[in-house]
């Protein structure tokens, strides 16, 4: 498997738990259970792919990751799907 999976793959996994633990701790819970492991996978995955860009030291590389690299994705997925689930929470509460 070529290191931009396996960065992907702990991007998409840090930004569901992220986002879960975020939605947890809100009190009204930003979205259901299902809402909030799929919008915080896809805030991982994008947040974590905008944060390789920015530091060239997390960045995708075409072999196997460090053991460094994958903790760095896997915070960074799990702070970006964290703050997706805050914004939509946020959208969804001046909607309501």
């Amino acid at each position: 498997m070529s290191g931009l999976l396996v960065n992907l793959v702990f991007q998409i996994i840090g930004g569901a738990i992220g986002g879960n633990i975020l939605a947890g701790a809100a009190k009204n819970g930003a979205l259901g259970k299902v809402d909030n492991i799929i919008a915080g996978a896809i805030g991982g995955g994008v947040g974590g792919q905008i944060l390789g860009a920015l530091i060239p030291m997390l960045a995708n590389t075409p072999t196997m990751p460090s053991i460094g690299v994958i903790i760095g994705q896997g915070i960074g997925g799990g702070v970006s799907g964290a703050i997706l689930i805050a914004i939509v929470g946020a959208l969804k509460s001046r909607m309501a």
